[in-house]
């Protein structure tokens, strides 16, 4: 048999501090204007805490305005290094604010984001890629306040392909390469990424990268390279530092080197990068300062304040070794 256990009210933690239910409220919610004895808000916190009083996120949503909860869809995105720490650093920054993190890994076969935003009764949405005006209504009528991003390419992965083919640029190099993913899970983010590469191009009055879709194998890389070099192409930036690493180990076993024959830059800077033959260079964004500023756009949102959703070009780093 399951004992069933009553759950402590905020009138239990005002009978055990011998105070109003009303003057609970004010010391555990902290509400602005109310001038409470020390002595009271001491005894009500202790009374709390000896009775291990949570207080009831309905409740808690009530006073507030909204829940704490923000969930950010994932949408089929591989856990790597990179996106494994932005979550990490997304998650510290929204508790700061008294904010806890939801993720939902959304993919074909799963619940619609609509339905796990009303299930978990969460007042923020997170994405990585823009949500169709329809997705966006459908979330606010379930209750999310707040939706991010809602319109256009990601900034902030613009920026990062713009990096890339401006890095390369500098160094002289005026036919470039783009190497894009085969996975399909990759494809808006590698999109963002070219489009900010092309872009460097176009303000340097170059002709658009010579982007490439291709497998992580060493023949397709192989050959690739191989025909690059034949079309006079001198510098590759690379989608992520996974396929960046792959291509250099194409290009060694057909004979070509970076950055000799091919430079090489990559994106996201990931732990293996520095140890690649040759280093490879990368540009990376600052997942602390991205966590940050996510963060802080979804507290003016619930505050109705707002907010700008472009993360500062000084957060998007260039990171110079020896494979370009």
């Amino acid at each position: 048999m399951t004992r069933s256990l009553k759950r402590t009210t905020s009138a239990d933690v005002a009978r055990e501090a011998g105070v109003s239910r009303t003057t609970v409220s004010y010391v555990l919610n902290n509400r602005p204007g109310q001038v409470i004895p020390e002595e009271t808000r001491r005894r009500v916190m202790d009374a709390a805490e000896r009775l291990h009083y949570r207080p009831h996120a309905g409740a808690r949503a009530l006073a507030a305005g909204h829940t704490d909860v923000v969930l950010l869809s994932l949408a089929d995105l591989p856990m790597g290094p990179s996106l494994g720490r932005y979550v990490e650093e997304l998650a510290g920054a929204l508790a700061e604010h008294g904010l806890t993190l939801v993720t939902h890994l959304m993919s074909t076969h799963g619940r619609a984001l609509t339905d796990v935003c009303a299930a978990v009764g969460a007042s923020a949405v997170l994405g990585f890629r823009s949500f169709d005006e329809e997705t966006v209504q459908a979330l606010h009528r379930v209750g999310a306040v707040v939706v991010l991003p809602t319109t256009g390419r990601s900034s902030t992965m613009t920026m990062l392909g713009h990096a890339q083919a401006a890095h390369l640029i500098d160094r002289g190099h005026r036919r470039i390469g783009y190497l894009l993913p085969v996975e399909h899970t990759f494809a808006s983010m590698a999109e963002d990424r070219l489009h900010g590469a092309a872009d460097a191009c176009a303000r340097a009055g170059l002709t658009p990268p010579d982007s490439r879709v291709a497998a992580m194998e060493i023949d397709p890389l192989s050959r690739l390279a191989a025909r690059w070099v034949e079309q006079g192409i001198t510098a590759v930036c690379s989608y992520n530092d996974e396929y960046a690493i792959a291509l250099l180990a194409a290009m060694q076993r057909i004979g070509l080197n970076a950055p000799g024959d091919l430079a090489v830059v990559g994106a996201d800077d990931i732990p293996v990068a520095r140890f690649a033959q040759p280093a490879l260079s990368t540009v990376y964004v600052d997942l602390h300062e991205a966590g940050r500023q996510r963060a802080e756009a979804v507290v003016a949102g619930l505050h109705h304040r707002k907010f700008d959703e472009m993360l500062p070009v000084s957060s998007v780093r260039l990171v110079v070794r020896d494979s370009s």
